[in-house]
């Protein structure tokens, strides 16, 4: 291999291994959120609908780690009917860490149709819950430095 050649390997190499760098960057999560309460519909026992309320940053959707300014309110879901099961125990965790100040995060970034309704807002219309990769602890690698402070600042806000 002559030396031209070489160097030109070497720096495609380089190219490719950042871009699989920046790939793995991505923050796939599609909602963080400080859980305060979590209210079952109709009942805890046989929930079909759920109300997430605290303080929540949803995904921009783009690729990357980018999430909409944190909003206070709440998130009213109805069960994903192909994945019932797995909808309840998210929810049964997410009941179990509220109150707690722990950030978590869950859904996924390309595929959240959620929506912070106002505190205010009548309770109507659940989304359907996006059921992805479970819940997510917030801590490294979820540990961003603008959307801890923020979730924070928006509990705060009345």
């Amino acid at each position: 291999m002559t030396a031209t050649k070489f160097r030109i390997l070497a720096i495609v190499s380089v190219v490719l291994a950042l871009g699989v760098v920046k790939l793995w960057a991505s923050d796939r999560v599609g909602v963080y959120a400080i859980v305060e309460k979590v209210v079952f519909e109709p009942n805890e026992a046989a929930p079909q609908r759920v109300q997430i309320w605290g303080a929540f940053a949803l995904t921009d959707g783009k690729s990357g780690a980018g999430y909409l300014p944190p909003q206070r309110g709440y998130l009213y879901y109805t069960i994903d009917p192909a994945k019932p099961e797995i909808s309840r125990k998210e929810w049964a965790d997410l009941k179990a860490i509220a109150g707690t100040g722990q950030g978590i995060g869950f859904g996924f970034r390309y595929n959240t149709n959620t929506r912070v309704r106002k505190e205010t807002e009548k309770v109507e219309s659940p989304d359907r819950y996006p059921v992805s990769m479970g819940l997510v602890k917030m801590g490294p690698p979820h540990d961003n430095a603008v959307i801890i402070p923020g979730l924070k600042e928006a509990l705060r806000k009345r």
